[in-house]
């Protein structure tokens, strides 16, 4: 029975064993991972801790820079308030780090290199004193045997006594040791919970210093975002209108505003106005400060063509179209009614449809291209040519067609509809309307802008002015607009007689002049033709005129040509 005992005793024991040689190598394993994860410097004070911790010097980099940018700029701000929240969060994060020093790393530190070592020794030590016990009892016998010693194992003589002093002495320290061990080893069966807890108090400190960061991070954006809703310099060219609405307070787009503004101030008679390309640096930087939500009034009040431009540009960039995707079935069937009071109406009940931001923008928008065809007689753009070149930037499908499919059918349809909302924009859109809602834009100064395409420069001229002349004329859009013009023919027109064939310098077909007296045939030079689809250019000898037309086998009486002034170039 003694013996059964001590087997089930050693194989408990050894189950032990190997348990604490597990546990030792897999705490021995995450201490050592863990201790990694800490971006402080392990064990030492937390001021020093502190100065090197990357969130540290990250904070100090961002305070240092908005005290250079200041609190004028908006990136200054920005990096102001988040240095100073990444200074805080550096702080939560040096607490975390020393709280899991103390309650995780350190004991799974004393757990895996101190207790399981300690109870390793000890079984060292216990079979130690094992051999010592059986050394101890070798001698004993051997003392006795030649003591001729009774069955007994009675002594008879002092040395044998001294063995067998010897041999119960290490007999009981074996047995002290034993005990203590497999105390050790129950306790440390007894105690795994806790050292489980080391686990869930990393858990526990993580949550909470997570808890406290985000708690930083959301007080802190809506500090960010009210600063960057009051910065008055925001985007708006590719941004949804009512988002940039909302984010500006404003009923009209900022762009829409200020150029419509300008050009009732500098550009209602500017001949070709929305047609003629501008300067592309013009542009490009005329955009870029309606971005900034700044005009220069007096710079841009002598280039109508840039703020005309801009504004097209706005219109085209606009995730959605300013008359809407959902209502576009609705204003292609519109446009297909033949009776015109119909169409008038169907117009007008697609127009009551539009949301209101849309709606209120479109109708300053038309508004003002109404006002614009009252100087059509110097400006040159009726309701038909303006529809060509602004309906495909009110209006377009989600895919677009290929090119011919767009430039035809579909745009003749956004032609249909454009043209006869302008024509009709008193009606539908009745009273007088205040351009300028917000007041924010002056008169600049008035120039007579179509000195620029309606003379070569003289000859009397000093050079300067003459390089200023020649710089200001600006070359002709043919692209899309021209295109539009050949197949566009007003509802009604009654074809004009054409010019003596002398009047008119051919380049291929037939065309017909709008207006303007015929001249004497001369070979002149004049810029090369510019074709899309059956496109072309002719000019007449002395003038500076350019006539657009297809290229028909034989002239006709229905065929639309539209007259378009620039100046030619001095090299030509």
């Amino acid at each position: 029975m003694k013996k059964q005992f001590n087997r089930m005793r050693q194989l408990a024991n050894q189950t032990v064993e190997k348990r604490l040689e597990l546990v030792k190598q897999v705490s021995h394993s995450t201490h050592k991972k863990l201790t990694a994860c800490l971006q402080g410097q392990q064990g030492v004070e937390v001021e020093k801790k502190s100065k090197k911790l990357p969130l540290t010097t990250l904070a100090q980099c961002m305070v240092e820079g908005a005290a250079v940018l200041g609190d004028e700029s908006l990136l200054g701000k920005m990096l102001k308030l988040c240095g100073e929240t990444q200074d805080k969060l550096a702080q939560e994060l040096i607490q975390f780090e020393v709280t899991i020093e103390r309650d995780v790393i350190e004991p799974l530190y004393d757990l895996a290199e101190v207790e399981i070592p300690n109870i390793q020794k000890q079984r060292k030590h216990l079979a130690k004193l094992v051999l010592d016990m059986d050394s101890a009892r070798t001698r004993f016998y051997q003392s006795s045997k030649s003591s001729g010693l009774s069955s007994t194992l009675q002594p008879a003589g002092a040395k044998a006594e001294h063995h067998r002093e010897e041999m119960e002495e290490a007999a009981n320290r074996m047995e002290i040791c034993r005990d203590q061990l497999s105390a050790d080893m129950y306790s440390f069966m007894a105690k795994e919970i806790e050292y489980a807890r080391y686990f869930q108090t990393l858990i526990d400190v993580q949550s909470e210093y997570h808890k406290k960061s985000l708690e930083l991070l959301q007080s802190l954006l809506p500090q960010i975002k009210a600063h960057q809703e009051s910065w008055v310099e925001k985007p708006c060219y590719g941004k949804a209108l009512e988002e940039h609405l909302d984010l500006s307070g404003r009923d009209i787009a900022f762009p829409i505003e200020a150029c419509v503004t300008m050009l009732l101030e500098c550009g209602l008679q500017e001949e070709g106005l929305f047609r003629v390309a501008p300067s592309a640096s013009k542009l490009k930087k005329l955009k870029a400060s309606l971005d900034c939500g700044v005009m220069d009034v007096q710079e841009y009040s002598a280039d109508p063509h840039a703020i005309a431009g801009a504004l097209k540009s706005y219109l085209r960039e606009l995730p959605e179209p300013l008359m809407t995707f959902e209502l576009y079935d609705e204003w292609i069937q519109s446009s297909n009614i033949q009776d015109q009071d119909k169409r008038k109406l169907a117009l007008q009940l697609t127009c009551d449809k539009l949301p209101p931001a849309n709606a209120n923008n479109f109708k300053y928008l038309i508004k003002f291209l109404s006002k614009l065809t009252e100087y059509q007689d110097d400006n040159k753009m009726t309701p038909g040519n303006i529809a060509i070149v602004l309906g495909p930037n009110l209006l377009w499908t989600h895919s677009e067609g290929n090119i011919t499919e767009m430039m035809t059918t579909v745009s003749l349809q956004i032609v249909g509809i454009i043209e006869p909302i302008i024509q009709h924009a008193d009606s539908l859109y009745p009273g007088e309307i205040e351009f300028n809602v917000t007041g924010n834009y002056g008169s600049p100064v008035h120039t007579n802008h179509n000195a620029n395409y309606s003379s070569m420069p003289s000859p009397d001229m000093e050079l300067s002015e003459r390089r200023h002349n020649d710089q200001s004329r600006r070359p002709l859009s043919v692209a899309t607009d021209n295109m539009m013009l050949e197949f566009y023919k007003k509802d009604g027109e009654e074809a004009g007689p054409h010019p003596p064939q002398s009047a008119l310098l051919p380049v291929g077909g037939h065309v017909r002049p709008v207006h303007g007296p015929a001249l004497p045939s001369q070979p002149v030079p004049h810029p090369p033709q510019h074709a899309l689809g059956c496109v072309s250019l002719y000019g007449t000898p002395g003038s500076n005129s350019l006539y657009l037309s297809s290229s028909s086998p034989s002239p006709s009486t229905s065929s639309s040509a539209v007259l378009l002034v620039i100046s030619p170039s001095p090299a030509v």
